[in-house]
């Protein structure tokens, strides 16, 4: 059972949270066990056994490989079945038509199965769809579109639940097999020749944590094994299935999946792949994102990521995936260099819409009864930014929050984003089975909708009403887990790769939250846009460079000025800091508290 007890007895920090200790007495004992007999530094025990690591398991958590972490992908259900239709199209060297998603796990997606086939001289179209005039998922019009282009259609992060666009298909004469993770939200589409999904009601194997480029790599590695041993004609050697995970940890990373089992050895590995930028469009990507050090998790999910989302949010869709599938630098350079001008449109055009959603949201916010929910909406949104939205807001507010783009006929495309404890895609079923929503669907955290403006009222109203008093509790016991303390003599760089190696973190597996306790704040100043640059000092003299990102204006921003030279609690995370062909440690700020 996960501790309650305070950390440094902070009751109320800057930014209103109950600070505790992450771990309770027997993961204590746990991390101490670990530290006697593994020989790692106390702070890093305390990390793992504050993620459910036993004694017995730590050495090789430190070490995850893809061969002692990948199943059997023949247990997956249908599995066998999809890798000998694509081994067929391979041997008999049928056209393929892969449709993706317009996501980063669908690019990912729909490049790693791309490049193998395209290995095996295989003639191959990617198809992702528009995000406005499409929707997500296959679409009848589309698949009956490819199936006059190629003999197998496989739909990649999608497919699960279009049952009638796999009926157009297969009426149109083409193979369809599905590559899918998504949860399962009726019949399964019985025309499909094959549907590999590990969150299936049959599938017993065990991978529902994997996005849909997990599912792919595995799938893939299923076909070889059948190419094998059928003894099936080939031009070519078989591909470096390896080689592709770059490919397979950026889409495990962006899609937000739980960092555990397979996927932790996916990120792991697959980081080491795309620092050797081996695949042209990812090195592009970076080279306009200006990420001048070691690629890593953290610019997967926030400097190439939103780059290759940017298509599909505003601009073309399959930009993503193309730029993805490229080996011609010249081209790739060109295809990133729009998408990061297509992301620098987006950010304008987030920072107007969340402007306007904050001052509409603050507005409700500020009185005493302020609603559990916010929901904010407006006739001039784009709606491939609803979702930026809604994740900002429920930033701000703590809350759970909705964003929603009305068309010129009066329906409204929405993304809504929870709070931790707060099933948000529960709700959002429930409000379409009472008639309020034309549609949605989602999962605890994230969840999309379609409804008409004139029941936008009811909707805030069955919203406050179903879960007001719940998302209130929450609210009221909102606390900061912490993992332990240190020093800024002790926050080196040394400590940070140590720790990396009990990561990567993310989803399912929280990034460590360590206090800088009694440290003195030596400067603060803002920097860049709303950012803070502090400095820090032990009571030896030691000092830390730190940062708040979008502190300013903020609680948080107000107590680090207003408390200036003082000494305080900071609690954050330990980073590192690439300038000028040097490294070193510094802090990210996440909260602040007095040190009484």
């Amino acid at each position: 059972m996960a501790s309650t007890r305070l950390f440094l007895g902070v009751e109320q920090s800057a930014t209103g949270l109950k600070w505790i200790d992450r771990l309770g007495p027997r993961e204590t004992n746990v991390a101490l066990a670990i530290a006697q007999n593994h020989g790692i530094p106390d702070l890093v025990t305390r990390v793992l056994a504050g993620r459910g690591v036993g004694l017995d398991d730590a050495a090789a958590f430190m070490e995850p490989t893809i061969k002692s972490l990948m199943p059997d992908p023949a247990s997956l259900t249908d599995m066998e079945k999809a890798a000998e239709r694509i081994a067929r199209a391979v041997a008999k060297r049928e056209r393929v038509a892969i449709f993706g998603d317009y996501d980063v796990d669908g690019a990912c997606s729909s490049a790693i199965l791309s490049r193998f086939l395209s290995h095996y001289g295989i003639a191959n179209r990617i198809y992702i769809p528009d995000r406005i005039f499409e929707g997500y998922g296959p679409n009848p019009a589309a698949m009956q579109e490819l199936a006059q282009q190629a003999s197998l259609i496989v739909t990649v992060d999608c497919g699960t639940n279009s049952t009638a666009a796999i009926d157009a298909a297969k009426a149109a004469s083409a193979d369809v097999v599905v590559l899918d993770h998504h949860q399962v939200g009726g019949e399964l589409p019985s025309a499909a020749h094959a549907v590999v999904n590990p969150n299936r009601e049959d599938d017993l194997s065990g991978q529902g944590h994997l996005c849909a480029a997990g599912v792919v790599f595995l799938t893939l590695v299923q076909t070889l094994r059948t190419l094998r041993d059928q003894r099936m004609a080939t031009a070519a050697l078989a591909p470096d299935l390896l080689s592709l995970l770059d490919l397979v940890a950026l889409a495990t990373v962006c899609d937000v999946v739980p960092l555990k089992g397979l996927n932790r050895a996916f990120v792991v590995k697959g980081t080491l792949v795309a620092r050797a930028q081996q695949n042209v469009g990812l090195a592009a990507l970076a080279r306009v994102a200006r990420i001048g050090e070691p690629l890593n998790a953290f610019h997967f999910a926030y400097l190439i990521g939103p780059r290759i989302n940017a298509g599909g949010r505003i601009g073309d869709a399959g930009l993503g995936a193309r730029l993805l599938t490229l080996d011609d630098p010249n081209e790739a350079a060109r295809i990133a260099a729009e998408l990061d001008r297509l992301n620098q449109e987006r950010q304008a055009m987030e920072t107007v819409m969340l402007e306007q959603a904050e001052a509409e949201a603050m507005v409700e916010l500020s009185a005493a009864s302020g609603p559990a929910f916010v929901v904010t909406a407006s006739d001039d949104w784009h709606p491939g930014i609803v979702g930026l939205i809604a994740a900002r807001l429920k930033e701000k507010s703590r809350r759970p929050a909705f964003a929603i783009a009305f068309n010129a006929n009066g329906t409204g495309s929405g993304s809504g984003r929870s709070i931790n404890g707060f099933d948000l895609g529960k709700l959002v079923r429930n409000a379409v089975e009472q008639g309020l929503l034309v549609k949605g669907g989602g999962h605890a955290m994230a969840a999309g909708i379609t409804v008409e403006r004139a029941k936008l009222g009811a909707l805030r109203a069955f919203f406050e009403a179903n879960a007001g008093e719940m998302v209130g509790e929450l609210r009221g016991n909102e606390s900061l887990a912490v993992d332990g303390a240190l020093s800024a003599a002790g926050a080196t760089v040394a400590l940070f790769e140590l720790m990396e190696r009990a990561g990567p973190y993310g989803s399912g597996h929280p990034q460590p939250v360590l206090v800088l306790p009694h440290h003195r704040l030596v400067d603060a100043r803002e920097v860049g846009s709303s950012h803070i640059r502090a400095t820090l000092a032990a009571a030896d003299g030691t000092r830390i460079s730190a940062m708040a990102f979008r502190a300013t204006a903020s609680p948080l921003g107000d107590f680090l000025f207003k408390h200036l030279g003082q000494t305080i609690h900071v609690a954050g995370n330990l980073s590192l800091n690439h300038w000028n062909g040097s490294t070193s440690a510094q802090f990210r700020i996440l909260d602040a508290a007095k040190a009484l």
